[in-house]
């Protein structure tokens, strides 16, 4: 199994203490320490590896049975790559359980919406940190070290698997546990796909 932009010590232990074959690939060296940590702490197996969602050349073809791709997809400017590399490391039959932001969540100035509960719209859609932000901006309202972030449509995510070869089998939603925009709609959507045989 790989736990694709996985990284932070969640996801691959609970897998790997279930007896899953884990993989944990993602960008972060921080990230998949924690991994190491949890593993270590906890006697799992699992193995950790440096590298970009969308480049997943480390992998051959069809080495994986399961892709499980948490919301991470807003970290890169292009999710085409990424279900394309999904779909070329699983083996036929394999499935892919990913899960992504519903965009509209970017609509929002999001400092009145965590601070004030406030439902400011401030931003055009598609969203981009290095469109809607200057550099110094960027820095003071989200830290110097904060990734950038992307959102896409539902289109470059939903068509954007069909598109890489996958039959979507399964679509979720559910709300944010606790912001204030929940009322109003859901945050996060969650498909199951599987590469035909």
């Amino acid at each position: 199994m790989l736990c694709l932009a996985s990284g932070g010590g969640q996801q691959g232990p609970i897998l790997a203490a279930a007896g899953a074959r884990v993989t944990v690939f993602d960008n972060s060296p921080r990230q998949l320490g924690q991994d190491q940590m949890v593993a270590e702490r906890d006697g799992l197996k699992l193995r950790t590896v440096l590298g970009d969602m969308r480049d997943l050349s480390a992998f051959g073809d069809a080495t994986f049975d399961v892709v499980f791709h948490p919301v991470s997809n807003p970290f890169v400017p292009d999710v085409a790559a990424v279900w394309r590399e999904c779909f070329r490391v699983l083996r036929p039959g394999g499935t892919l359980l990913a899960g992504f932001l519903n965009p509209d969540v970017y609509l929002f100035d999001h400092e009145a919406l965590d601070q004030r509960g406030e439902l400011n719209v401030v931003h055009k859609l598609p969203y981009s940190d290095l469109t809607h932000y200057s550099a110094e901006e960027r820095a003071t309202k989200f830290g110097a070290e904060a990734p950038l972030e992307y959102s896409h449509t539902l289109t470059d995510q939903i068509t954007g698997q069909l598109a890489a070869g996958f039959v979507l089998t399964g679509f979720s939603e559910a709300p944010h546990q606790s912001n204030a925009s929940a009322q109003y709609m859901s945050h996060y959507f969650a498909t199951l796909a599987v590469k035909p045989i």
